[in-house]
């Protein structure tokens, strides 16, 4: 499953839109019973619910116990029968026709069906991290709760995205080019350390590919939703309501703060999720600040306007770009992305997720909205990410 990224709440990335959903933070607190990751759920009466779904979002207990586990019928067999482990109920195939009677249900897959977009459905879990063709293909049955997988995606995507760098820095794709015509020339290599990246998306996946960069020396420009005070550099923060610690950019600024670093940067990054906000927000007026920056694009597709993406190939702005995204994939072989100047076009492969990052997300999350906690990789309909 090939995994497109989106950013999580708590790091505010670019692309906030809409009103948030009420969460537990505003809500009242939860009785808190943790279940074994077993299938059961604590039974815990709720005085005065009327509805499948908490008043904060999350799946009432008796609600949870009842509904019935549909999953895509293209995920391997034995997820899901890890799926039905950590469930505790026999699985059913998700598809465009809705079981019987009005149990609720608990859906795992990467597409809703419009025959399920009704108050019947009580969560869904994306087996990818992108979550806009889930919002953008009918309304959401709200209070409906949705979370999605991100696995060990970031730690793929960093290692994706210091991969072409070093390679430009060590000139390969021109030592390639080199030994297609059997020539030989030294070409001088470049070091990643010292140099400037701008990094578009705080969230788990810009802040996977920040950690591994600062690791190698590259200062780290992080470009979230607003100006945040950071840590200092090289340091930590700590996720609120989480454990987990995660690396801190160098510097942190806002989306409307980014032009000066724009005209410094080596490296302009993109882990944006695709929202109202950030469709075609690399465009002409972003790419007319940078200084021979190479672009590289593991967000999402249709964040960038192509036309201007070109236009700053062509007039040397952009020394490259490397596309791990489109506005529309897979890319015919006549598109014209396949003649862009001094570009790489790989096949949305930067995330992939795999089964184990499924199983592993969504016994956090069931275990999480057991013990009456809202998950981690919960996603805000209204934000879309």
């Amino acid at each position: 499953m090939a995994g497109a990224t989106g950013e999580t709440e708590e790091t505010k990335a670019i692309g906030e839109t809409g009103q948030a959903r009420a969460t537990a933070s505003t809500g009242a607190a939860a009785p808190r019973a943790r279940a074994a990751n077993t299938g059961s759920v604590p039974q815990v009466p709720v005085p005065g619910q009327a509805h499948s779904v908490l008043a904060y979002g999350l799946p009432a207990p008796d609600a949870l116990a009842r509904a019935r586990l549909l999953v895509a019928p293209s995920l391997d067999g034995g997820l899901v029968r890890e799926l039905e482990r950590v469930a505790g109920r026999p699985a059913e195939p998700l598809t465009d026709v809705p079981p019987p009677s009005d149990v609720p249900l608990l859906c795992v897959g990467g597409t809703l069906p419009d025959a399920l977009r009704t108050d019947r459905l009580l969560w869904f879990h994306s087996v990818n991290a992108g979550t806009d063709p889930l919002l953008s293909g009918g309304s959401w049955p709200a209070p409906a709760l949705l979370t999605r997988t991100v696995g060990r995606m970031g730690e793929r995507m960093a290692q994706y995205v210091l991969a072409w760098m070093l390679a430009e820095g060590q000139a390969v794709p021109e030592f390639t080019a080199q030994h297609a015509r059997a020539h030989w020339e030294r070409l001088p290599s470049e070091l990643v350390a010292g140099q400037t990246a701008l990094i578009y998306g705080t969230g788990r996946i810009g802040a996977a590919v920040g950690r591994l960069l600062g690791a190698c020396g590259v200062r780290t420009v992080g470009v979230a939703r607003t100006t945040r005070s950071g840590p200092a550099p090289g340091s930590a923060r700590v996720v609120p309501g989480s454990a987990r610690v995660v690396p801190g950019f160098d510097r942190v600024i806002g989306a409307a703060e980014d032009t000066g670093v724009l005209a410094e940067a080596r490296w302009v990054i993109s882990t944006l999720p695709l929202t109202v906000a950030t469709e075609g927000f690399f465009g002409a007026a972003r790419f007319a600040v940078v200084r021979g920056a190479t672009f590289v694009n593991v967000g999402r597709g249709a964040t960038v306007d192509m036309a201007a993406l070109e236009a700053a190939l062509r007039d040397g702005r952009l020394r490259r770009a490397v596309l791990d995204v489109l506005p529309a994939e897979p890319a015919a072989p006549g598109d014209p992305v396949w003649k862009l100047p001094r570009t790489v076009v790989t096949s949305h492969s930067s995330g992939i997720t795999t089964d184990e990052d499924v199983a592993v997300d969504f016994t956090a999350c069931w275990e999480a909205v057991a013990a009456g906690r809202r998950p981690e990789l919960t996603v805000d309909v209204g934000r879309g990410y």
